[in-house]
């Protein structure tokens, strides 16, 4: 499946892909140039961004070591950064980014505080410093980050799943305080309304992913896989505030260990469903069904072969080669001895069947002394074609492996289709729900809010088509609304914006000539 390109694409700036111990990577628009960028988040070195320069076909990082630059900030060498993610807190339109540290902390509380970036007065500043958040910055061990977007409101929350040592370090939520801020003038301050929201809770957190898991409506739910206890599955109550019914839902599996997690449709029933690693246990891909009474249950549906226990970090769900059909990397860390990394195949079933899921090659991915912890996904050369960066670190340090697709002539003739999904403000919708229907199949997506483990992907929505046709687009966003657009062919092989239709860049305009760009 995968060719490595890390050498090709650092060619030049070999010094922008430091020997360091690296987590967390997630993908977002740094710069505001209209272009992602990978975030990657530096343990024993500084945080990384790094750009695509197209003309010379190299990553580059911006975050460079000068305190003119308008990324400079965004290096925090002293934080020991895990996680990351980003999304429009103040709903602006621009996304901030959420850096976790843990300074060495375990459990329980830690001794420097994250780091949560905004871009005020020309460069980029931390939010969690201003006075009228000193009582909110985060010091507690966390574990994983992701944003939600908890009242549809396109002003997103912070999700922290923190690893509690007895009552200290429950999961918390950070968000905007509308009444105490001022957001014309930069001036943004935060609360923690964990406990109002009803996920304040006490376990050893991991893995955390958003989306409208169990809310038909679109309203963001909150997964998360936990170590030493069960998991927890917050559905959105429809007023800001979350149940957890993981139990009952069948998805607790409370005597394994957490670690990557992310939400997919694997059958096509436009259902989401949510495949996770165990550490060194049984990983799990959990089917969304009903039972007689039309109440959500989960299935497991693993094979014994994908379940196989590994010292597993990250889990990404992606159409890599294009084929309509999704992959799952299971991204595992050399700690003891080698642990290559797997590559697993998900095929639609038919007459009803259960998809099957079947290991496949891996290629130069398969990494056996990878110290694998972080990864993540996006096109940042525009070929309508996934590139994949893994970021290692923990017990040994090495540098980003980057991977694209095998250039494989077959491959590389299949079609595909990006959209991308703007909330009201203008920025990513994070937590949209985008569901594709083609002469043979539908496939549902997650504009991704955080997942994998410590990371986030783009926010895109990425179908490969292979010879498949799209007929049409169904969008669902954090607010409820709804939006539909009729495809052709003319779309294959494109990038759409699918803008809110309640901002003030939709036009007046059919929906389906809106859409294209």
């Amino acid at each position: 499946m995968f060719q490595e390109i890390t050498e090709e694409v650092f060619r030049a700036s070999p010094q922008s892909n430091p020997r360091q111990l690296n987590y967390g990577v997630a993908v977002s628009d740094v710069d505001n140039d209209g272009q992602l960028e990978i975030i990657v988040a530096g343990y024993d070195g500084p945080n990384l961004v790094l750009k695509y320069d197209k003309e010379e076909g190299q990553l580059v990082n911006i975050a460079i070591d000068d305190p003119r630059s308008p990324f400079y900030a965004l290096r925090d060498d002293k934080g020991h950064a895990i996680g990351v993610c980003a999304c429009d807190v103040d709903g602006d339109g621009k996304e901030e980014i959420y850096f976790l540290n843990t300074n060495d902390a375990y459990y329980g509380l830690a001794t420097y505080s994250d780091k949560l970036f905004k871009f005020r007065n020309g460069r980029y500043v931390d939010i969690l410093s201003d006075e009228v958040n000193e009582n909110i910055a985060s010091f507690f061990a966390g574990r994983s980050v992701a944003c939600v977007d908890r009242k549809g409101t396109g002003r997103y929350a912070i999700y922290l799943a923190n690893y509690a040592n007895g009552r200290i370090g429950a999961h918390s939520l950070i968000e905007m305080d509308e009444s105490r801020s001022n957001v014309s003038k930069g001036m943004i301050a935060l609360r923690n309304v964990a406990e109002e929201a009803g996920v304040e809770k006490l376990t050893g957190g991991r893995g955390v992913t958003v989306g409208p898991i169990l809310s038909k409506d679109g309203r963001s739910d909150i997964f998360c896989d936990n170590e030493h206890g069960p998991n927890f599955l917050f559905k959105n109550n429809g007023n800001g505030k979350y149940t957890d019914v993981a139990a009952e839902c069948g998805v607790s599996d409370a005597y394994q260990h957490g670690r990557g997690v992310m939400l997919s449709d694997f059958d096509g029933d436009g259902k989401l469903d949510i495949v996770y690693g165990n550490w060194n246990g049984s990983h799990r891909v959990f089917l969304q069904t009903e039972d007689d009474e039309g109440r959500p249950r989960f299935r497991n549906i693993a094979t014994d072969e994908f379940a196989e226990a590994s010292p597993i970090r990250t889990v990404i769900a992606a159409d890599f080669n294009n084929d309509g059909n999704l992959e799952i990397l299971l991204n595992n860390i050399a700690y003891r001895g080698p642990a290559p990394n797997r590559l697993f195949q998900v095929v639609h079933g038919i007459n009803g069947q259960d998809p099957s899921i079947k290991e496949i090659n891996i290629g130069d991915a398969l990494e056996p002394y990878g110290r694998g912890t972080g990864g993540a996904v996006t096109d940042f050369d525009g070929d309508g074609r996934l590139e994949l960066i893994i970021s290692h670190g923990e017990s040994a340090e090495q540098p980003l492996s980057v991977f694209r697709l095998h250039p494989d002539e077959d491959l590389y003739q299949y079609g595909w289709l990006r959209v991308y999904v703007l909330s009201r403000q203008g920025a990513p919708a994070r937590g949209a729900k985008v569901t594709l229907h083609t002469t043979k199949r539908k496939h549902s997506r997650v504009i991704d809010c955080g997942s994998g483990y410590l990371c986030q992907m783009e926010p895109v929505a990425h179908f490969g088509l292979k010879s498949d046709k799209p007929t049409r687009l169904e969008i669902l966003w954090p607010d409820t609304t709804y939006k539909s657009l009729e495809l052709d062919s003319s779309n294959i092989n494109t990038v759409m914006t699918i803008n809110h239709p309640g901002s003030h860049a939709e036009p007046a305009a059919s929906d389906s000539s809106a859409a294209k760009n």
